[in-house]
């Protein structure tokens, strides 16, 4: 994979970058969500979580917005988000 300088990133590192994470609507999807935000983003606030359960109440959307600090940083955090064997879709 080519390295993107920084003047050809879409992004100004550091910044508040939403994650859009969903999974079944279960116990637990939340919490585990967040732990893996807090790996990334050690000043995380759980307190920002953003919650959209589904028309049924099968899936539950959760926002997650952490602090961009690297391209590497962000890559690393979709592909752990999307091998939780409790995701469906990471946007």
């Amino acid at each position: 994979m080519r390295e993107i300088p920084p003047e050809e990133s879409l992004i100004e590192y550091p910044s508040a970058f939403p994650i859009k994470v969903m999974g079944l609507n279960v116990e637990g999807f939340v919490h585990a969500m967040t732990r893996v935000a807090e790996r990334f983003d050690p000043g995380f606030d759980a307190s920002t979580v953003e919650l959209r359960p589904s028309k049924g109440d099968k899936y539950l959307g959760v926002t997650l917005t952490v602090t961009a600090t690297s391209r590497e940083q962000l890559d690393e955090l979709y592909r752990t988000l999307s091998t939780h064997p409790m995701v469906k879709v990471v946007l």
